[in-house]
């Protein structure tokens, strides 16, 4: 982004922005189950980017048995000795499916590069297999989305302190989150490094400036919907059936079963 900083988008404007694109994220979710499509979209960057909160806003409408969230944890050591896109092939989706990967494969190309969780070979295998990978998956029919989250130094800075401090937030740190604080200038070379490798014309990364978050999840939810060629797919005829005459069922009394206590009569 160059020139004057743009002015955070107003609430108002933002919440009925983002209804009307997750009412077409839904259409895209009916197209793709009608169509049988495979779509697959990468949410990378650093952390306190808005990986998370943008993957949310994705998510929130859609049905969970056909868009899923994939976040996977730390290899086992079963996994480490796979071949390293091993593990993310089963989270691919199948036909009729949509998978929002949070982080992705490249794990390696970022943080197992700069804290030396991988060698340098294993590090100059995937720059040269990714492109290849990736290019298999579009080959194949699968729709491959990647987004990277852009966040200056200060606004990351600003919203670990506010995590640190916010009890239900807290959670989202780690110690390696924090040390990435003093790796700013390693991390940076890494995804230079990166884009340089696997920004291809099959699958390129679409670059999200995310200092405002409100406005990065309304241009990532936009640029996604305007790349998938999707078309309103009609719903089923239904109607609601007029309920039956009773046949003489009786709920059994109160006591005989275990109720929550009212806590919201306390308030």
């Amino acid at each position: 982004m160059t020139g004057k900083k743009a002015a955070k988008v107003p609430r108002a404007a933002y919440e009925q922005e983002l209804l009307r694109l997750q009412t077409e994220l839904v259409k895209v979710q009916e197209w793709v189950r009608a169509e049988g499509a495979r779509l697959v979209v990468v949410f990378e960057g650093r952390d306190a980017a808005g990986k998370g909160g943008t993957i949310k806003r994705v998510a929130e409408h859609l049905n969970p048995r056909v868009a899923r969230i994939a976040a996977l944890p730390t290899p086992t050591e079963r996994q480490r000795s796979q071949w390293y896109f091993q593990r993310y092939v089963e989270h691919l989706p199948a036909a009729g499916e949509i998978v929002l990967f949070d982080r992705s494969w490249y794990n390696r190309a970022g943080v197992e590069h700069v804290m030396g969780f991988c060698t340098k070979e294993e590090y100059q295998l995937f720059l040269r297999q990714c492109p290849i990978f990736e290019r298999m998956l579009v080959e194949d029919g699968i729709l491959l989305r990647k987004y990277w989250f852009s966040v200056s130094d200060t606004e990351q800075q600003e919203r670990f302190r506010r995590r640190l401090e916010d009890p239900l937030r807290r959670w989202k740190l780690s110690p390696m989150d924090l040390e990435s604080i003093t790796r700013w200038e390693a991390y940076s070379r890494a995804k230079d490094e990166m884009m340089v490798h696997t920004d291809i014309s099959e699958a390129p990364w679409h670059v999200v400036e995310s200092d405002d978050k409100r406005r990065a999840r309304l241009n990532m939810i936009a640029h996604l919907l305007e790349s998938v060629p999707y078309h309103e797919v009609p719903p089923p005829v239904l109607e609601l059936p007029e309920r039956p005459a009773s046949t003489g069922y009786e709920r059994p009394p109160r006591d005989l079963q275990t109720y929550v206590p009212d806590h919201a009569a306390s308030l």
